[in-house]
């Protein structure tokens, strides 16, 4: 059984399934555990794997915090000021870091039989949104710190007891999970035309309960643990999304949106278009036809098919000139009409003609 996203009250204790008390104030979401947990969490502050926190926390980091961190300030040393703000012991708690509002957090839970597993994600992938293997931002070297300006933060927490090896799975599990979801958005990366996994400050925490008497060892996607773990992150990253960004199924039903992943806007399809012998004489009444054209549930399908030609060629799936001649027949375009066979050129100038026909 499931519910849906869920947004946590303000200063008001929230009780989780397994027993945790969170509570949301402006800037941080606290986690308080009653009776042991294991913890394996991706934090500066007390990461790794521990057996012996009470807390945990998500916080809304100011860009002024992001800007000393970036000039080499301590995050540990950050993260400790905070945990003290919140009322915690340092020592025995552990934090994530984001830039996304902390009213946006979903809170999902699932439930099989006597197991429950819970999802709290704040998601945020506009500011640094990428795909594993695009181009690094920088070199660590030292205390350097990236300022944070999107991120997925995920609190995992089992209502079971799991070894540390299948605590680490869980992360895996859960990992996948969140890029599944970027998947079936085709959110984009914004270093690269792929399709984003994540962002590049993500971060994530699996908390377990040791007293349970319920053993678990695997969260793979086989088990029905796995499943729980995927359905939750799911649903609690595509509700996080939506409230933080506007980022949904519904954002992307528009062409113009699907054509940003390659960098093609309104104004690249106007350069080409002046290029064009039959160049539609009004910048103005060509943007306006291509905005109208693009909300068009045909045309966004159409450039939908198009460019998943654009990214199986990219991927080495398809020869290029076929990926081009298979996209200038969705567009009912004589062979001829394109040149080199690039499959977004040529997808450009598909959508250049049907805007001048409107």
């Amino acid at each position: 059984m499931k519910g849906p996203a869920q947004r946590l009250p303000h200063d008001r204790a929230f009780r989780l399934p397994g027993g945790e008390s969170a509570t949301r104030t402006d800037d941080a979401v606290t986690i308080r555990f009653f009776g042991p947990r294991s913890v394996l969490c991706t934090s500066w502050l007390n990461g790794g794997f521990r057996a012996d926190l009470g807390a945990l926390f998500n916080h809304q980091i100011p860009v002024a915090a992001c800007e000393a961190c970036h000039a080499g300030g301590s995050v540990k040393e950050y993260l400790e000021g905070v945990a003290h703000k919140l009322g915690l012991d340092p020592g025995a708690a552990s934090g994530l870091v984001t830039r996304a509002a902390m009213e946006n957090t979903a809170v999902v839970t699932e439930t099989f039989r006597d197991l429950a597993v819970t999802a709290v994600v704040t998601a945020g992938i506009d500011k640094n949104g990428g795909r594993a293997g695009d181009p690094a931002s920088y070199y660590e070297n030292g205390n350097t710190f990236e300022p944070v300006g999107g991120t997925i933060n995920t609190i995992l927490l089992i209502g079971g007891d799991l070894p540390e090896h299948a605590m680490a799975r869980a992360l895996v599990t859960a990992a996948e999970a969140k890029a599944a979801v970027l998947q079936q958005l085709m959110a984009g990366s914004l270093y690269s035309s792929g399709i984003a996994t994540g962002s590049g400050t993500d971060m994530a925490a699996i908390v377990t309960d040791p007293s349970s008497p319920l053993h678990l060892t695997d969260p793979g996607k086989h088990a029905k643990l796995g499943e729980l773990i995927a359905r939750t992150v799911m649903e609690a990253t595509a509700a996080a999304l939506a409230w933080e960004t506007g980022l949904s199924p519904e954002s992307q039903q528009d062409a113009l949106v699907r054509l940003s992943r390659f960098g093609v806007t309104a104004e690249t399809l106007w350069t080409i278009a002046a290029e064009l012998p039959d160049c539609p004489p009004d910048r103005a009444a060509f943007v306006s036809h291509l905005q109208a054209w693009a909300r068009d549930p045909y045309a966004v399908a159409r450039v939908a098919a198009a460019l998943h030609l654009a990214d199986e060629a990219a991927w080495g799936l398809l020869p290029v000139p076929a990926a081009g001649r298979a996209v200038a027949l969705i567009f009912g375009m004589r062979e001829g009409s394109f040149t080199d066979g690039d499959p977004v050129r040529c997808l450009c100038r598909a959508v250049i003609r049907d805007v001048a026909d409107r």
